[in-house]
């Protein structure tokens, strides 16, 4: 460690422990700088929460833990090894899928072995056109890997200048100008593929006849390993903030932040909702940039990033979380069950923002062990959460009970028409609304993806982790590189980067920090006065 003293370190403010939060957190802390998370909630984990339902905790957000070697690489910055910490099962089945002409089909984890079940599925033609389909998205993925994922700062221009010249084929290839749609149709006749690749859009909460065709790369990453963390997914978040306890992070729950505190243009601190201020020599924001832009934290804090409008954001979503007992359709730890007409659905959300009339239902079934023969909990109650897409405008369109009620009802007899019956009292489901998204995450208006990917240039249009107020960075689930875990973790990166380069430029001393080691640092920030 460092000789001088802690109060003359630099200090680092982290509003939200979210994924990016976290990972922020946890890498600058392993670098030695003294770091202060502030969360309002309970606990960390953002949109990753469990729901406790009758003595049940159920995964209530995110649901899969894919791009494992994001976290192997993180954890390592920061002197820690993945399998130390969690354990983790590859799945065999990706998601089991059903639709109303009553077929069914397994994604497999194996590609061949998908491919063989499309043969008997759909034709041998939709099954050379998967195997076609894999070795386009795995291109893809190369291209985009290093050039824009692990990039902090990607452009257009610098995408093809990274390529090179003998790669501005392969950038095409990527098909920035078309909609993954388009791509999905390319390859595939049969209406239910294109249905099922075509999902992946929703994964970044945008519609597939608008999300750009570089979306593919899900495919390639889903296939590349979906993994099932004992415990849930509860337990990354946990994970993460021990490791930035351990090496020194301060953790404040309950703690609102009111303002980013300002001085000559620059983010200086922040003052709580209680009147405290606290300062610091850098602030990150991982939280919903609708926040800044719609002035939450303070009319300063507005010009962080560039706003944009409600009709662009991402969708949201209707949940219901169940300790239940099920009988009929085999479910698999992920079950879609798919609408009859697909492009409607997505009428529905974005255009007349309302429930779709003919939703697509995601059913996770967090006691199966995502096996071919998977069985959920014998003789007793089995965790759900059952999902329909809905529209992000709970700050101007709420949906009513009377919506939510005949969307549910819908839903039921959506699976009772699969063959799939839940029984479960009514202590025994949790409904998650997007007014309720809304409330717990300020200035989304219920979004869960930030920024909806419509349009080629959409993935460069995200805000980056330095935003335009020095001394001011953000990360999180709407910021580059996009929404999921792993995007969400590597903005945390990105973040945490940018920190340590800007104060390091600027330090008259480098901190460092012995991986793994535990601060005894004051838990008391400087006080501004």
């Amino acid at each position: 460690m460092n000789n001088k003293s802690a109060s003359a370190r630099r200090r680092v403010i982290v509003i939200g422990a979210g994924m990016g939060g976290l990972v922020t957190a946890l890498l600058i802390a392993a670098r030695g700088y003294e770091v202060t998370v502030f969360e309002k909630a309970a606990r960390s984990g953002g949109k990753l929460r469990q729901v406790m339902v009758d003595g049940h905790a159920i995964d209530s957000g995110p649901t899969v833990f894919t791009m494992r070697w994001v976290f192997d690489a993180i954890l390592a910055q920061a002197g820690a090894n993945l399998d130390d910490h969690l354990d983790l099962t590859r799945a065999e089945i990706l998601a089991r899928h059903s639709w109303e002409d009553g077929s069914t089909f397994d994604l497999n984890a194996d590609k061949q072995a998908t491919a063989d079940a499309i043969g008997h599925f759909a034709g041998p033609e939709e099954a050379k056109g998967y195997l076609a389909f894999c070795q386009r998205t795995a291109e893809v993925f190369q291209s985009l890997d290093n050039s824009f994922l692990r990039n902090s700062s990607p452009s257009p221009l610098g995408l093809a200048r990274n390529a090179g010249l003998s790669g501005l084929v392969g950038l095409a290839r990527i098909k920035p100008f078309t909609t993954l749609w388009r791509v999905i149709e390319s390859y595939f006749r049969d209406p239910r593929l294109r249905q099922l690749f075509g999902r992946y859009a929703t994964y970044c909460g945008s519609s597939p006849f608008e999300a750009p065709g570089p979306l593919m790369l899900i495919a390639h990453v889903e296939q590349a390993g979906v993994w099932l963390v004992e415990g849930g997914m509860i337990r990354v978040a946990n994970m993460l903030e021990q490791l930035a306890k351990d090496r020194g992070a301060i953790f404040s729950y309950g703690a609102d932040v009111a303002e980013i505190v300002m001085t000559n243009g620059a983010a200086t601190g922040v003052r709580l909702a209680s009147g405290e201020l606290v300062q610091a020599d850098a602030v990150v924001f991982n939280g919903d940039p609708g926040a800044l832009f719609g002035g939450m934290l303070g009319d300063q804090a507005v010009s962080a990033v560039a706003p944009w409008r409600p009709k662009q954001r991402s969708l949201s979503a209707l949940t219901w979380s169940i300790a239940g007992r099920t009988e009929g359709f085999a479910l698999s730890r992920h079950t879609v069950f798919f609408s009859g007409d697909y492009r409607s659905e997505f009428t529905d959300i974005l255009r007349q923002h309302r429930l779709p009339v003919d939703p697509t239902i995601y059913v996770c079934a967090q006691d199966r062990d995502a096996a071919a023969d998977s069985q959920g909990r014998a003789g007793g109650d089995e965790r759900l959460l059952l999902l329909v897409n809905a529209p992000a405008r709970a700050d101007e369109v709420p949906l009513s009970e009377a919506e939510i009620a005949s969307c549910k009802r819908r839903v039921t007899e959506r699976l009772a028409r699969a063959g799939l019956n839940i029984e479960a009292q009514d202590r025994k489901r949790s409904v998650t609304t997007p007014q309720d998204f809304a409330r717990m995450f300020p200035g989304s208006g219920g979004a869960l993806y930030g920024k909806a990917s419509q349009g080629w240039a959409a993935s460069f249009e995200r805000p980056r982790a330095r935003s335009s107020i020095n001394g001011l960075y953000l990360t999180g689930g709407a910021v580059h590189p996009g929404p999921g875990v792993p995007m969400a973790a590597l903005s945390g990166s990105h973040a945490a980067q940018a920190v340590v380069e800007d104060l390091t430029s600027t330090a008259t001393f480098h901190a460092t920090a012995t991986p793994g080691g535990t601060s005894t640092r004051s838990a008391k920030m400087a006080r501004m006065h």
